[in-house]
């Protein structure tokens, strides 16, 4: 892994008339990959990921959104609306001069990065959205239950570290487990409560067709908050997809999966493949069967 593989540089961009933050990781001439983080969180989500997927070639954009992490609140307030997010990544890719990313993104994340497909049409070269449905309003009935008893917990700190740990897979390790919980509990609960409306009331299921880019849905078995057989359906309204289930693995892929970066540059070489095959005129392969890794 060279020292050069893995630069890490900072942007400050105004957006909006507001400061945006947005990490850059790897050489500025590799493959352009934007990651989105969930709910309430940050960029900070992606702090292995990115680096190895770095030493991979890729450039990896890795903003904050509005409110979260180092970027400062929208001018009206916190953001209610996820189509609001994705014109701010595609803004702020504009400013950095980024042509045809792949994004990829999670939760909240995963449902703009559907959205930027659904806008930016053939300027995304492929969408890899993981732990996301495209429907409104619906939740895991299990994970439901389970706010139930997270919710006597006596703060929004005890709260919000509980709740990570409910909606991880049975695959990842105790101490990393309590490294991503304690971790998570650096959000605003403004803005993480705003998100979850967002994440509520957003619909981009009757948008998915006009979706061009090549798409990956991705769930974890274990994700209490995402009903997986919803989004297998999306990803067949989708011309050219592929849909995973992964064992043992939760709500948040890129921060419970040792193997994530080299997961993620399999699936983007598979995607872009699946591009250019039906770009030359073949027809798209069938989408693989529930749990099948293509």
């Amino acid at each position: 892994m060279s020292a050069a593989s893995t630069t890490l540089r900072a942007h400050q961009l105004t957006v909006d008339g507001r400061t945006a933050f947005v990490q850059d990781w790897g050489p500025e001439h590799g493959r352009p990959l934007l990651a989105i983080h969930t709910a309430g969180q940050s960029g900070v989500q992606y702090r292995d990921a990115a680096r190895e997927l770095a030493a991979l070639g890729y450039r990896v954009l890795v903003p904050d959104l509005p409110g979260h992490g180092h970027s400062e609140p929208a001018r009206g307030g916190p953001v209610t609306d996820l189509a609001d997010y994705a014109r701010f990544c595609l803004k702020a890719l504009t400013l950095l001069r980024i042509d045809r990313p792949v994004v990829v993104g999670c939760s909240i994340g995963g449902k703009i990065a559907l959205e930027i497909g659904a806008l930016a049409g053939d300027g995304i070269a492929a969408i890899i959205a993981m732990a996301a449905n495209a429907e409104a309003g619906h939740v895991n009935i299990r994970a439901m239950r389970r706010e139930l008893t997270d919710i006597s917990a006596p703060s929004r700190s005890d709260r919000t570290y509980w709740g990570t740990l409910a909606v991880m897979g049975s695959a990842v390790s105790t101490r990393r487990r309590e490294l991503i919980g304690r971790m998570h509990c650096r959000e605003d609960p403004q803005v993480s409560g705003s998100d979850l409306l967002a994440w509520g009331t957003h619909d981009v299921a009757e948008r998915l067709p006009r979706i061009t880019a090549p798409t990956h849905l991705v769930v974890g078995d274990d994700d209490l908050w995402v009903d997986a057989e919803r989004v297998g359906r999306a990803a067949g309204r989708i011309g050219r997809s592929r849909f995973t289930r992964l064992p043992g693995i939760g709500h948040y892929p890129m921060e419970e999966m040792d193997d994530f970066a080299d997961v993620i540059d399999g699936w983007v070489e598979d995607l872009l493949a699946l591009g250019a095959h039906t770009a030359a005129g073949a027809s798209a392969p069938a989408t693989p069967p529930e749990g099948e890794n293509p």
